[in-house]
């Protein structure tokens, strides 16, 4: 892909773009990937401070993991995708939430920005000091399944949640 994308952190100065992504995902109907971008955001100054927050073991709630989360955007500054980045993994995250969550704008799908925002994502986890990495997409989610595959993901099981959903995990090595 000739086109320039970089994952960046999220900032008041992308503000308007986030809202528009945000409002573009809510107006699809389909459930928020990753979580965090379904969190309500117009009270943007305190969204940001949630996520800053997020990212180290002393801010967050008994049972969470601390996390990062970034945006992929283009040359032009349109945010294309979130990701969500797990620093370690607890019980739920292992067996069915792994280590990255991702998800690409409903308009922008389809153009390799899944692979791409995954391969950002996978340097930073490098930079987290991980040296492997469980990425998860449902069973039938045969686009992520590409993704994930794409990026170095070896089939390890399936994990069968509580609502009966099969999530397929995969293991990269970094």
């Amino acid at each position: 892909m000739a086109e320039q994308l970089a994952l960046v952190k999220p900032s008041a100065r992308r503000q308007q773009e986030y809202l528009a992504y945000y409002e573009e995902w809510k107006q699809s109907g389909e459930p928020f990937v990753p979580w965090v971008a379904g969190r309500e955001p117009h009270d943007f100054g305190a969204y940001l401070a949630f996520l800053a927050s997020e990212g180290s073991e002393e801010s967050i709630p008994a049972g969470w993991v601390p996390h990062s989360t970034y945006w992929l955007v283009n040359g032009e500054d349109k945010i294309l995708g979130v990701v969500n980045i797990r620093h370690r993994l607890n019980e739920h995250l292992y067996n069915a939430g792994g280590h990255i969550g991702y998800g690409i704008r409903p308009s922008e799908r389809r153009k390799g920005y899944a692979t791409a925002i995954l391969a950002l994502a996978l340097d930073k986890t490098r930079e987290l000091g991980l040296e492997r990495v469980l990425v998860v997409c449902d069973r039938d989610n045969t686009g992520s399944e590409k993704t994930i595959r794409g990026n170095g993901g070896v089939l390890e099981s399936e994990f069968t949640e509580a609502d009966g959903n099969v999530v397929r995990r995969y293991w990269i090595a970094l």
